[in-house]
């Protein structure tokens, strides 16, 4: 338990520690996608790009994700998608274009995460060996979930999580690992041991909303059966090319 949180408290440190800015390099609108060129940066990562407006204005106009990283060369390549968290209807919306020399920001708001635990104990846990992070309760989350009438947490309740509180990283604890999320790409950051007891699960995670309310029909109106295969099929959907989470999870498979 006590190496468990040092190292914890050593990736959380260096997770955010800071947000990344680096202009862009290169353009390809066709493709929706950009480059730059930074020294480290790790697939999955999210932000956005501001377009330099006049000497001291700029606009954000695009989110994005790292989709690869050229150690080699240091390169690192952008996916590009219309930019919604600030929407607003009744403003004007510029037209204006990505070009070299924009600025990315990636990992803005990693100080601020969830973490989806099968209990309180859990839950509790973590949270005191990671205090440099401000945690935003699941119990919001939960009434969203309640709200879509989905007691089986689907992919589009967790973007909603991440618009509308902000949240910049989402933490998932299964059968002793804890996964670190990009809330928007839902991509894994990164996998760490984490041996902790969980005598007790409760479903779909732990929180103090007493009942999440269910849709009559599609994705997500059934209950869950069970708390570590629901999680582990969810990321693989998202993570098909993570071979670590696909030994896990064959792992978890043949002992169950």
């Amino acid at each position: 338990m006590i190496k468990f949180i040092f190292l914890l408290f050593i990736f959380v440190s260096a997770l955010f520690a800071t947000v990344v800015k680096s202009p862009i390099t290169s353009v390809n609108e066709d493709a929706d996608e950009a480059t730059l060129k930074i020294e480290r940066v790790d697939v999955g990562m999210s932000g956005f790009i501001v377009h330099k407006l006049s000497k001291n204005h700029g606009s954000i106009i695009k989110e994005v994700v790292v989709t690869s990283y050229d150690k080699s060369s240091k390169v690192a390549t952008l996916k590009m998608r219309d930019f919604t968290l600030l929407k607003q209807n009744a403003l004007p919306r510029g037209e204006w274009h990505v070009e070299v020399g924009d600025l990315a920001v990636l990992a803005f708001g990693y100080s601020r995460a969830m973490l989806i635990a099968p209990n309180e104990d859990v839950y509790e846990r973590v949270l005191k060996a990671s205090q440099t992070i401000q945690w935003i309760h699941p119990d919001l989350f939960a009434t969203i979930l309640s709200q879509n009438g989905h007691p089986s947490p689907q992919k589009e309740d967790f973007d909603e999580m991440a618009d509308s509180a902000s949240v910049g990283v989402i933490f998932v604890y299964i059968n002793q690992k804890l996964f670190t999320i990009d809330s928007k790409s839902f991509k894994i950051l990164n996998i760490s041991d984490a041996p902790l007891k969980q005598e007790s699960k409760q479903l779909p995670f732990f929180t103090r909303v007493t009942e999440i309310h269910k849709a009559w029909w599609g994705a997500g109106s059934s209950e869950m059966d069970a708390y570590e295969p629901y999680y582990y099929e969810l990321l693989l959907e998202y993570n098909e090319e993570n071979q670590e989470l696909q030994k896990l999870y064959n792992e978890f498979k043949t002992k169950k």
